[in-house]
């Protein structure tokens, strides 16, 4: 079963990548995520991952949704 952490963290990896920054904080996420800090902190505390959230953060960085829920590689992306 895919973990709230687990996924965030495939999200903290792109943004070290995209930002060339080492250290991407949880205000970073929720920012990029397009989430209220407050609720990010809620929602990570409960452990529920932002699906929605996620659909538009991979639409918009040109990522699989697969490979930050799944860990597939796709075999390309359009």
């Amino acid at each position: 079963m895919i973990t709230f952490n687990t996924v965030m963290q495939r999200v903290r990896e792109i943004l070290q990548q995209q930002t060339g920054r080492d250290k991407i904080l949880d205000r970073d996420i929720a920012s990029a995520l397009q989430l209220d800090p407050k609720y990010f902190a809620v929602i990570k505390r409960r452990g529920k991952i932002p699906y929605e959230s996620l659909a538009y953060f991979c639409q918009k960085h040109h990522i699989s949704l697969n490979w930050i829920l799944l860990e597939q590689t796709p075999t390309h992306l359009t």
